[in-house]
């Protein structure tokens, strides 16, 4: 015996609510979107370039050049690696553009919230714990950093790799170019160099990279520091800085 209601709109919306049916006043759900990603996609994410640091008697010296490499393409000749992101304190950067960017002014930022909330500046010990572990939080990939600067201890040189790990060393260099600088410094760096003598071996070792690194060239950005601040010029030439 039919019921009723057999047909009528009220049955027939009763129906779209059986369990093959969708609710149509659920949202709809899409699905997750593919997130792997091919080892080759991973290799043209990486800019080449060549950024170097290293200890004097007086500070540290720091040498990036101006070329960012967009896989095979040179995207710019004038682009700044190294910033000052503390008083005494400056970073050069290798890797994503857009990473490094928001770590460097994050840094800015953390550090200008610490002088105000202390009354002093953030030691370099701090500063590279900091930096650590900004990296450390999977915020910044791609990236692979240099820190130097000064404090009452005397200058200071961070390494880092992409994961946030940090060493303290003398002198250090990171990009695409780092195997042709490294041969340089291993022969002509000490730890007594002076101010202007570290800059010749710094830009020695930058030519050096720039001759065989096809992402390394179109200039020089060098950032000199001490216990008075951080002074960055920028040279077309290379043998203008010294």
């Amino acid at each position: 015996m039919r019921s009723p209601m057999h047909g009528s709109e009220f049955s027939q919306n009763v129906s779209r609510f059986a369990a093959d049916n969708t609710n149509p006043h659920e949202p709809e759900l899409g699905s997750l979107p593919n997130r792997s990603v091919d080892t080759e996609d991973i290799q043209e994410l990486k800019t080449g370039t060549t950024t170097i640091g290293l200890t004097t008697t007086d500070g540290v010296v720091m040498v990036t050049d101006q070329r960012a490499s967009l896989g095979n393409m040179v995207s710019s000749k004038t682009a700044q690696k190294v910033e000052q992101v503390h008083p005494t304190g400056a970073l050069t950067i290798s890797g994503s553009v857009s990473a490094a960017q928001s770590l460097i002014r994050t840094l800015q930022v953390e550090g200008n919230l610490y002088d105000s909330r202390r009354g002093e500046e953030m030691s370099m010990t701090a500063l590279s714990t900091l930096t650590s572990n900004l990296l450390r939080s999977g915020g910044f990939l791609i990236t692979v950093p240099v820190l130097g600067g000064v404090d009452e201890e005397g200058g200071h040189i961070y390494s880092y790799d992409a994961l946030g790990g940090v060493t303290e060393e003398t002198y250090s260099v990171s990009g695409s170019g780092s195997q042709f600088a490294l041969g340089v410094l291993e022969q002509d760096y000490h730890e007594d160099l002076s101010q202007d003598e570290a800059r010749e071996v710094a830009i020695r070792a930058l030519k050096s990279a720039v001759e065989r690194d096809t992402a390394s060239g179109n200039g020089m950005w060098l950032a000199e520091i001490d216990e008075e601040g951080v002074e960055i010029s920028e040279y077309e030439d290379y043998d203008e800085a010294l």
